[in-house]
């Protein structure tokens, strides 16, 4: 069976590969907001306390180096003037020494003391290791040479290494502060600024399933969040407009077309009754009737969508499948192909009998149409219907696009129709919460079926049907 349509919502064929579905993240547009202040935050103090910390070091390092390089030209200057005198030291935490390149002895305690410092360029050098006490040592050693004495003045950067080690918690510490500071910032900022969206979006929600809702923009200052409103107040009267004009042209075409059919229902009655009539006659002006009756039943159905109302009824589903089979047998001529219908009666359905039938109609419609010889099997199910044809089948890209609107299945050929009767039935199936889809046949042919939750009336009168 090839397709005529489409439908929007049809329950899946049973071969049919499930598409990807690509879930993308999304964060609110206030959660945005919030985590901006504080990668701002973060990232501003972060930065922040690292120029600061370079900045520091940079600094210390400059000030240690122009004060050794003066005390040690000052210990020079001192050694040089009175060579047998200890040179004295303005500042603690330094340690000066004078050693003769030209005496072994000298150079050999000084190996024994200081290796490192044996063979250090002149200049100022920087050395990490331990004292005798296992402590941690971190200190700095100015060297000047002359031909005569070697001149050594170290200093202890221990102290300078802790008070950059403090320097650091409090720069982190900060960091901690400011990244707080931005959070509550950003929540403040973003509450203020999502507020008047937030209510807009509670009006809009207010709105849902008015036909005639009211202007938003007076609620909202001359701002963005008020052209917005404004927008939306055009746009809600312009789409207000498009869907009354729908719905009076619908009701217009809809009274203006039941005149004529019933003047047309009135006129087949009339003649029907004539007894004198042959049985060509009769069978063309019953054919007329049929089409009476669908042309009725459908505008019933098309009307109803366009209002998306859901109309009652209690519709036996048996009864309608039997006048649909008997319309089709009516249109076979000599076509080798056999009608029936089998299962259980009884089954009802809260729906008028025209929506029910258009939906049916189309399904039974498109099996006779495709199924050239052979048999239509219409199986009454207790909460189902399903039209079994042995027709030539589907194709995998008729199952995947079967309902869509517009879609003629590869079987169509020249065969009239638009593609949109299918899509009729997925439109009615979605107004009532039924199912409509096709799988393939068991050997040859398509399983067809609509399914609904009716309301049954089982009965001893209705027996069981094959």
């Amino acid at each position: 069976m090839a397709s005529d349509t489409a439908s929007p919502h049809p329950m899946p064929a049973a071969d049919s590969p499930k598409p990807r579905r690509h879930r993308r993240f999304r964060r609110r547009l206030r959660t945005r907001i919030i985590l901006s202040f504080v990668l701002l935050g973060f990232g501003l103090t972060t930065l922040f306390a690292f120029a600061a910390l370079w900045a520091s070091k940079y600094v210390e390092n400059q000030l240690v180096d122009d004060v050794m390089n003066r005390n040690i030209d000052e210990y020079v200057r001192m050694h040089q003037r009175n060579p047998d005198a200890k040179p004295t030291l303005a500042v603690d935490q330094m340690y000066g020494r004078v050693v003769n390149p030209n005496d072994p002895g000298s150079m050999a305690r000084l190996a024994a003391d200081y290796p490192q410092w044996v063979s250090m360029p002149e200049g100022i050098s920087s050395y990490t290791g331990t004292d005798e006490a296992n402590q941690l040592l971190s200190y700095k050693v100015a060297l000047r040479k002359t031909p005569d004495a070697w001149y050594y003045l170290a200093y202890d950067t221990r102290r300078a290494n802790i008070a950059q080690q403090r320097l650091w918690w409090w720069l982190s510490l900060a960091v901690l502060v400011f990244v707080a500071l931005s959070l509550a910032l950003g929540w403040w900022s973003a509450s203020k600024v999502m507020s008047p969206v937030s209510e807009l979006a509670s009006r809009l929600r207010a709105y849902r399933g008015s036909s005639n809702p009211r202007p938003l923009a007076p609620h909202f200052p001359q701002d963005e969040v008020g052209e917005l409103a404004k927008s939306l107040d055009d746009y809600a009267e312009r789409l207000t407009e498009v869907v009354q004009r729908d719905r009076e042209f619908n009701a217009d075409v809809s009274h203006e077309l039941r005149t004529p059919l019933a003047i047309i229902r009135g006129s087949v009655e009339l003649m029907l009754s004539r007894p004198d009539m042959d049985e060509k006659t009769r069978t063309r002006i019953q054919r007329i009737q049929r089409a009476e009756q669908q042309c009725t039943d459908l505008i019933s159905a098309l009307l109803l969508l366009s209002r998306n109302e859901r109309g009652h009824g209690n519709t036996d589903v048996a009864r309608v499948v039997d006048q649909l089979l008997d319309a089709h047998r009516a249109t076979l001529g000599g076509k080798p192909l056999t009608l029936r219908v089998e299962g259980e009666e009884g089954a009802r359905v809260d729906s008028p009998e025209a929506a029910l039938s258009v939906a049916l109609g189309n399904l039974i419609g498109n099996a006779v149409k495709y199924t050239k010889e052979g048999e239509v099997v219409v199986r009454l199910l207790p909460d189902a219907v399903e039209v079994v044809d042995s027709g030539p089948g589907l194709s995998k890209e008729d199952a995947a696009r079967l309902f869509e609107r517009g879609y003629r299945g590869t079987h169509a050929g020249h065969s009239q129709g638009g593609g949109i009767g299918l899509s009729i039935v997925s439109r009615l199936c979605a107004l009532y919460g039924w199912e409509v889809g096709v799988r393939p046949g068991e050997s040859k042919g398509v399983v067809a079926t609509l399914r609904f939750s009716p309301t049954r009336e089982a009965s001893s009168a209705h027996p069981a049907r094959a």
